[in-house]
């Protein structure tokens, strides 16, 4: 890994933290909150690729483990990784994975800008909303002791605002592409 990927991981890094100082919206239908800092996640997939966006959100986890408060509402410690919202946040690191290998496959320079838009806004809901909610919503019914049913039905809730979230990134991503033809090349 070159000094130039470890730089944008952790720059990406930086925005996942920066997107959490806007406070959680709770439901109260379940115990997760609504954060920006999943479309931090998603913008990190599209805009690194697989590898580079896996590492910067790992770099997160990280730093909620040694007790940084760098979650949304503050949040921070070892404490967070037995709640019942730590599916969602040990999804981020394979959400960002899935996203940015996604992109990878589905985007290239020498296509159009809509199909672009269209390839980035899969590769986020696929793996910023499918992958992130398949680990969020299974140990969600785990640790909070509601069933899967419930973890499901609650969780249904969060989709709109995260598809909102994957056309945002799908824009980030195409945008990037535009205007810094060299930063999407994955090394």
């Amino acid at each position: 890994m070159s000094t130039r990927d470890l730089v944008l991981s952790a720059l990406f890094a930086a925005i996942i933290v920066a997107l959490g100082l806007l406070p959680p919206i709770s439901l109260g239908v379940i115990p997760v909150p609504i954060t920006a800092q999943s479309l931090g996640v998603m913008m990190a997939g599209v805009v690194l690729g697989g590898k580079r966006g896996a590492i910067a959100v790992l770099i997160v986890v990280l730093l909620v483990a040694i007790g940084l408060p760098v979650l949304s509402g503050g949040r921070g410690g070892l404490a967070v990784f037995v709640a019942p919202t730590a599916g969602f946040l040990i999804g981020w690191i394979f959400a960002a994975l899935v996203t940015g290998y996604l992109s990878e496959l589905l985007v290239k320079p020498e296509q159009s800008g809509l199909v672009q838009g269209v390839g980035f806004f899969l590769a986020s809901v696929i793996g910023g909303v499918v992958v992130l909610y398949a680990f969020g919503i299974a140990y969600l019914a785990f640790a909070a002791n509601i069933g899967f049913a419930k973890a499901f039905f609650g969780s249904l809730g969060f989709v709109p605002g995260d598809v909102a979230k994957a056309v945002i990134a799908a824009l980030v991503g195409r945008a990037v592409m535009v205007g810094y033809p060299l930063l999407p090349q994955r090394g």
